[in-house]
């Protein structure tokens, strides 16, 4: 019975094919880079990278994701293209650290968290603060 690829196996699939069906040529520079890695090591290690699922990197290069394509778009950036931000508390971080911090929910297993967690709510970088507006 076949129940789909093996495991770890790489798919055939044209990343950029299917990113220029949608996006067009030039490719937006992030859609690029996430196609680039895509290609390189599978839609599995473009998951561990950026820190969405197979499938949702799948629907972005397609140009089919319904989720928010500006924080995707960050994530890339931060992870794939090393763009920083400068924290009030931590100093230079790489964007998608800096979108982690924001995601957390508020904790006081330590004076760092509730810190951070108090400063990402009102950092000029914050997400929440550009979707108010």
């Amino acid at each position: 019975m076949n129940r789909g690829p093996a495991r770890n196996s790489r798919s055939t699939a044209d990343f950029r094919g299917k990113a220029l069906a949608f996006w067009g040529d030039p490719l937006p520079d992030w859609i690029g880079e996430l196609v680039t890695l895509a290609e390189a090591e599978g839609l599995g290690g473009a998951e561990k990278r950026i820190g969405y699922s197979r499938s949702a990197i799948s629907t972005i290069i397609a140009g089919k994701y319904g989720g928010d394509l500006g924080r995707v778009e960050e994530m890339v950036r931060g992870s794939l293209m090393a763009e920083t931000v400068e924290c009030p508390i931590l100093g230079s971080m790489t964007r998608n650290i800096c979108l982690e911090w924001q995601k957390r929910p508020y904790t006081d297993i330590s004076a760092l968290h509730i810190r951070m967690y108090r400063s990402c709510r009102v950092c000029p970088h914050s997400r929440s603060l550009r979707e108010d507006s």
